[in-house]
């Protein structure tokens, strides 16, 4: 039990870490397809066509799903799958891929919002001390994206935008995880990444269609499919089964944690291959977010029902 546990948090850490890679590094490759619909849809195509050739045993487990956890996994693809990996896309989008470390500090709210929804949908009750926390880690997060400057509110404000998309994507990892413990209690890891790329997949080309976004397909070029399938095989498709793999040997609580490896790596590579470092001011809201996050971790043992 001891030894599936720290294999959950590894796995968990390295799915984390894998996403920090892609964010950094892989993704900025295909800034110049725009619409960020079609960049997470063609990235779940490919994910899950390649899933296809082997998640196909998976079938009896889905046949016994009931409606229940057809909606928890409808949640997490549409929140952690589209909604989120979308808004993330479009923050780095608007900062044209710099300013890496504003966005994925940002993501460090994650562990808020997942607390926030579980209280609301799951009853569960946090400390008093949970509130304190959790408004330091939104003043921490002011600091992120300013620093010891006022925010311009105009539209060509990018970077203000930018956070904007960054905190709802936080809301929408965080949110997902819990939903996405429960969804995996009558499934394998695979068939749970299989559902969940399949569902996402179906998700983002519905909203490329509603948005008569097709036109976007004549940017994408054959290059773009090699990049299209280094993401399945690292932070996509291979990612979310690693994750999954995860989830289910450790709580929810202790999986939104642990995926907080994704916004430190997204930092030390931004310094590493941009060179970007935070200002005083920055360091100073950083320093806030984490603090908070760290003492809110240690307040999940004191959740009870409500």
């Amino acid at each position: 039990m001891k030894k599936a546990y720290s294999f959950g948090i590894i796995a968990v850490c390295l799915a984390a870490a894998l996403w920090g890679v892609d964010q950094v590094v892989i993704r900025p490759n295909l800034f110049h397809l725009e619409n960020v619909a079609m960049i997470v849809f063609l990235e779940h195509l490919v994910g899950f066509l390649l899933m296809s050739t082997f998640a196909w045993y998976g079938l009896k487990e889905i046949k016994k799903l009931k409606l229940s956890d057809w909606g928890s996994f409808f949640w997490v693809s549409l929140f952690g799958g589209a909604i989120g990996t979308m808004a993330i896309v479009k923050a780095l989008i608007l900062v044209q891929f710099h300013h890496f470390s504003i966005v994925a500090l940002l993501q460090k709210l994650q562990p808020v919002f997942a607390i926030i929804v579980a209280m609301i949908l799951l009853k569960e009750l946090p400390r008093k001390i949970f509130y304190a926390w959790a408004a330091l880690a939104i003043v921490g997060s002011y600091f992120v994206t300013f620093g010891f400057t006022l925010p311009e509110m105009s539209v060509g404000n990018n970077v203000l935008f930018a956070a904007l998309y960054a905190i709802l994507a936080a809301f929408a990892f965080g949110s997902s995880t819990s939903f996405g413990k429960y969804a995996l209690r009558k499934v394998s890891f695979k068939t749970g990444a299989y559902i969940r790329f399949g569902m996402t997949t179906i998700i983002t080309f519905l909203i490329i269609a509603f948005t008569g976004s097709f036109s976007f397909f004549e940017k994408v070029v054959p290059k773009d499919f090699m990049f299209f399938l280094i993401i399945a095989f690292t932070s996509g498709a291979f990612g979310m089964m690693v994750y999954y793999f995860g989830l289910k040997r450790i709580p929810a609580s202790v999986s939104t944690i642990c995926e907080l490896t994704y916004p430190l790596t997204a930092i030390v590579l931004d310094f590493l291959v941009h060179g970007h470092i935070l200002s005083l001011g920055q360091w100073f809201g950083a320093i806030l977010l984490v603090w908070s996050i760290s003492r809110i971790a240690t307040l999940k043992t004191g959740i009870k029902k409500g």
